[in-house]
Parts: C-alpha cells; structure tokens; sequence
C-alpha cells in the first residue's frame, strides 16, 4: 500500500469549493472519488474564471485526483447508475440544500438500503436540523452569522470578510475528520452512518479563545486589527517600508524585546506593561509607542535583529511573495501536473507530510464527463448501453477520443 486511502471508493456529488475540498483531499491520500457534475453543464466552478483554453482554473484546482461523470440524476435510469455505484462505494458525499436528496430519492434512508455499509456525508449551509436548515448558505452568510466578520477588522473599521473562504474550508476539514472517524468505526464495526456537517458549525468551532472570554466574563469579542485578544504584543507593526510580526507575548519575551530589540528598558518596570494583563489593557499605547521606534528602520532590518534574538516575528507577504519564499518551495507546496487541455498547470501541495503514506498527485482534474464510459464498463455497461446513455440525454461529456 502506498497511500493511506487506497481501496476507498468516494462517491461526490458535490460542487464550488466545501464538498470538492473534501473529496480532493481524500483523492490525495489514495481514494478513488468519483465526481459525478450535474447534467448536464457540470460544476458551477466551470463557470468561474480564470480560463486556460476555456479550462476553468478554480475547478482544475480543488478537483484534482479525481474521475469525473456527468449523469442525470433527474432520470431513473441516471439514478439507476448511482445506485449501482453506491453497491460498493464507502464514501458517499452531497451538498444539496436539505431535503433535495429525498425528493431525488438518493437520500440516506434510500441509499444505505442498498449499502448498509456507507457513510454519507451531507454538507450544506446551516445543517440538516433547525429553523435555518432550509436557507441557502454561502461562505459570506456563515462568515456573519458565526459572528466572525462581526469580530473581523479594524478596531473603529466596519466588519470584514476573512480573506479567504474560511468556512468553506472548515466544514470540509469537519468532513474530513468525521469521514475517516466513520471509516475507522466501520472497520471496526462493519456499519455505516449518516454525517451531518454545516459552515456556520464548522467555523463556529474554532472560536474556542472567543467562546471561553464570553461563557467567562461575557466579553464579546471586539474587532482588534492584527492584535491578540489577550495578549501583547502580539501583532503586525509598522516599520519605515512596510508591516512586519511580533509576538513577544510571554514575560520572558517582551523584557528581551524591550531590551535587545526596542533598546527600552524603562518598559519592563512601566506600570502600564508590568504584565501581559496589562500590556493588553493598554494595546493601543503600546502599538503606538512601538511603532514609533519601528518607523526608523526598514523592515529587513528588524527582522534579523529579532530573529538573532530568537523572538518570533515574520513578514506580512502579498500572495505571491508568499508563494516565491524559498521555504515554502523547500517544503513543495507548489506542484505542477499536466492538463490534457490546459496543459502543465501548478497547483498546491500536501500540507501533511506522510513518512510512509504521502499524498500523491496522480490525476488532474477531469474534463467534464471524461470518465462516463470507463466507470460505466467497470460496472458492467456495454459500449452500447453507454451509447444508448448518451442519446437518451442520461449521461454528457466530452468525446470519447479524449476519454483516459
């Protein structure tokens, strides 16, 4: 075996980025997923610029690692496909709005009847339970009603959007999580399960530092900048060319910052900054007087004055200063792989480094349907039945010419 996955079977029905997430990352440790689009125009990502030869760059990206099938699933005999799929499928994943999969008749109730073994994932804005369930949910809705663009920005700036997709990514981080501990039980135990997993839970499970400053003191947390909600300094700064990191957060820290870095010894006995208690109370004097001192300098040098002195600090990079940084191509989280129609394209690395079950990036992702007819003959389709899919308007996709 030479990956951790190989021998699961995933089948994902899902689109944009939480669900493809998921299953990318169960492709990169050696399941075979299966995408099937719908029909018969595919993932709404193909529909998302940038292009490279009409590829869309969004779809090649979070779809890796995958065979992809376009079926129309409105039609029986689509289903019919599914439904022999499902026969030995470990994994199966959806992000339809709540109660579409009943209607379709591929709901849980339906398919563990066929494999009483499967674990179904279903992955939606607000879950399947509660007076939300049937509300349509985006990352930027969860983001708001998290709470997280509420404590996002500037201390007197309006509420801001994380820079990323971040619930997207944390309920497909829940999913994974909750499909390889369902896998783990099922090898135990031989049984399947249904798994519910929303974007408004996923995120608002990592504000654990929030949650404990409100079930304490009732604190709301408060739109802070770059600052630490209890400690400082811990922050960006502004230097003569640029923002730089600080977090000399412990006692130890700060007194060698004031010391070696900000050649300020009379802070350390300051009564505003005697305790990290109180250098947060007074933040905002703080980031003021310290910036006053940075200012003086470019930021290169402040860098290598705190790193000499072992005080953790960083650079702020832009995107693609982030991906030029020697560290982060030593630890190869830039690939590259071929297209058959866009070409060589790079895309992100395996943030897990396995000493003995490393991802591994095997396939790009499918053109639209490019696998219709080799799943279908694996499962016992003929040439002719796959033919027949085709001009019943079941199954779309490229020609067969570029099938692989």
């Amino acid at each position: 075996m030479k990956q951790a996955l190989e021998g699961m079977k995933v089948i994902d029905l899902t689109q944009i980025l939480a669900g493809p997430y998921t299953s990318m990352v169960l492709g990169d440790m050696g399941a075979d997923v299966i995408k099937i689009e719908r029909f018969p125009y595919g993932d709404d990502t193909r529909r998302m610029g940038p292009y490279i030869d009409e590829e869309s760059y969004m779809y090649m990206m979070v779809n890796r690692n995958k065979r992809g099938m376009c079926i129309n699933l409105q039609e029986e005999e689509g289903r019919k496909i599914l439904f022999e799929l499902i026969k030995t499928a470990d994994v199966f994943i959806e992000n339809y709005r709540p109660g579409v999969t009943k209607k379709l008749g591929i709901d849980f109730e339906t398919l563990k009847e066929i494999n009483p073994s499967l674990i179904y994932c279903s992955i939606s804005g607000y879950g399947q339970t509660g007076p939300y369930r049937h509300k349509g949910g985006f990352d930027i809705m969860a983001q708001g009603m998290s709470g997280l663009m509420d404590m996002t920005g500037e201390r007197d700036g309006k509420p801001v959007k994380v820079g990323i997709a971040i619930h997207d990514i944390a309920a497909a981080q829940t999913a994974i999580q909750s499909i390889l501990s369902a896998y783990i039980y099922r090898l135990k135990s031989g049984l399947g399960q249904y798994i519910d997993v929303s974007l408004v839970d996923s995120a608002l499970a990592w504000t654990v530092w929030e949650a404990a400053a409100y079930f304490g003191k009732g604190d709301i947390p408060q739109r802070n900048g770059t600052a630490h909600r209890v400690s400082a300094p811990y922050q960006g700064f502004q230097t003569q060319d640029g923002f730089i990191l600080i977090g000399a957060a412990n006692q130890k820290l700060w007194e060698k910052f004031c010391l070696l870095v900000l050649q300020k010894p009379e802070w350390i006995q300051d009564p505003r900054y005697l305790t990290n208690s109180l250098r947060n109370e007074h933040v905002s004097q703080l980031e003021s007087e310290i910036e006053a001192i940075l200012v003086t300098n470019p930021s290169i040098y402040w860098l290598e004055l705190l790193e000499k002195h072992n005080i953790p600090s960083g650079p702020i990079y832009s995107y693609d200063q982030t991906l030029d940084d020697p560290h982060i191509k030593a630890r190869e989280m830039i690939l590259s792989i071929e297209h058959p129609v866009a070409g060589t394209i790079q895309t992100l690395g395996f943030p897990a480094k396995f000493s003995k079950t490393p991802g591994s990036l095997d396939k790009p992702a499918p053109l639209l349907g490019q696998h219709n007819e080799e799943i279908l003959n694996e499962i016992g389709f003929s040439a002719s039945d796959v033919e027949h899919l085709r001009q019943q308007g079941i199954i779309s996709g490229v020609v067969k010419s570029l099938n692989s």
